[in-house]
């Protein structure tokens, strides 16, 4: 997980991570309604990226204390998806959407783009690092390896749809993203390496 998340692969995988699982409605709800990425986009990144820094790199007890209060905001956010389907973020089979488009995208960049490229084993390892904070965050049975990884977001493909805030979200990472325009060719770089 170290080698992973330490790579500068991270940025494609971050941006791919973020289509992926918005086309998963109940997710984009919630995100949509309740994350604040359009208002406070860097605000909102820096909390995503300080979540995954504690999770990976901090002690135990800093771990579970940030993984604690991701999930005491999870039972807050609840709503309405674009048809009217309930959802909550604190949903254990959300929450297993949200794990494994996040650690697929991550791995995928990370094979495709990253430095010091992993073997097999070692991505199964990955997975299964991964799944720790999973666990503790309320996703259940998360997957251990990367067959599992590729059969849970298989399971999910009926679910996912193109809504119409999936399109505003990637509207927003793609074509408006909030950087100044001397930025953005070296950020679409990083899009073309997420969409690839």
């Amino acid at each position: 997980i170290w080698r992973v998340h330490e790579d500068a692969s991270m940025f494609v995988g971050g941006i791919a991570a973020l289509l992926l699982q918005s086309l998963h409605p109940a997710a984009m709800a919630g995100v949509a309604g309740h994350s604040g990425y359009r208002s406070d986009p860097w605000g909102r990144l820096k909390r995503t990226a300080d979540y995954i820094a504690v999770t990976t790199y901090a002690t135990i007890p800093d771990a579970e204390a940030t993984i604690a209060h991701v999930r005491a905001v999870h039972e807050r956010v609840r709503g309405r998806d674009e048809s009217g389907r309930p959802y909550r973020a604190s949903d254990p089979h959300l929450l297993a959407w949200v794990h494994a488009a996040e650690i697929e995208s991550f791995l995928t960049a990370h094979r495709e783009f990253g430095a010091d490229r992993l073997t097999s084993a070692e991505a199964d390892t990955y997975v299964a690092q991964t799944s720790v904070a999973a666990s503790l965050l309320g996703v259940l049975d998360p997957p251990m390896t990367v067959a599992g990884l590729r059969e849970t977001l298989a399971d999910f493909r009926p679910e996912l749809e193109v809504s119409a805030a999936a399109r505003d979200a990637a509207d927003f990472l793609i074509a408006s993203p909030p950087l100044p325009w001397a930025a953005r060719p070296g950020y679409y770089t990083l899009v073309a390496g997420a969409i690839a």
